[in-house]
């Protein structure tokens, strides 16, 4: 029995980590749905979903094998820890906090799915300018940064303009879906 990956992504501002938690708040008591904790390169923040790590031990967790994905966005490093693998070949669905530019490369493969969190421009930069964790320079890279992923393919896109829980139940309702028989939604 095999599961499936599913990757949510979205640009910076758009929300994405709000509903994740949302729907993993709204998920806890499924066995079969696993919301993975990514590694980064990046301090943690109040409300983070990560591990802060070194560059230097990612790399050596990824040299001995330890992490299943890797990859790079924003200047920062991620990682996911290879146990998560076998969740997904048990049959379990594992979402995973993911990177747009990671995730173009995985949309064909039959075991992962992409989400793709969205929001308009305007929303992303007030967002982003209350958040306050980047200076206004790093807002308008991040901003910028949206232009080379116009087209991204996922398998659900997901407008997270309004309530937060439209949102989220939008993401629960995907993620039940890929749980159940694995072979829907597409």
């Amino acid at each position: 029995m095999s599961g499936r990956w599913v990757f949510v992504c979205g640009p910076s501002g758009a929300g994405k980590d709000s509903v994740i938690s949302w729907a993993a708040q709204h998920l806890g008591a499924r066995s079969d749905i696993t919301f993975s904790r990514r590694m980064v390169t990046r301090p943690r923040y109040p409300g983070s979903d990560h591990e802060e790590v070194s560059r230097e031990q990612l790399a050596r967790l990824l040299g001995a094998g330890r992490l299943v994905w890797c990859w790079e966005a924003n200047g920062w490093h991620y990682g996911i820890e290879a146990h998560y693998a076998a969740k997904v070949s048990t049959g379990h669905v594992v979402v995973v906090n993911g990177s747009r530019e990671h995730a173009h490369g995985l949309v064909a493969l039959p075991q992962v799915r992409v989400v793709h969190v969205v929001a308009e421009a305007g929303t992303l930069a007030a967002r982003l300018a209350q958040r306050g964790r980047e200076e206004p320079w790093e807002v308008a890279r991040r901003l910028a940064r949206n232009a080379l992923f116009p087209d991204l393919q996922a398998h659900c896109t997901i407008v997270n303009e309004g309530e937060l829980a439209q949102a989220g139940q939008t993401l629960v309702e995907y993620l039940l879906g890929c749980a159940v028989g694995q072979g829907t939604p597409a």
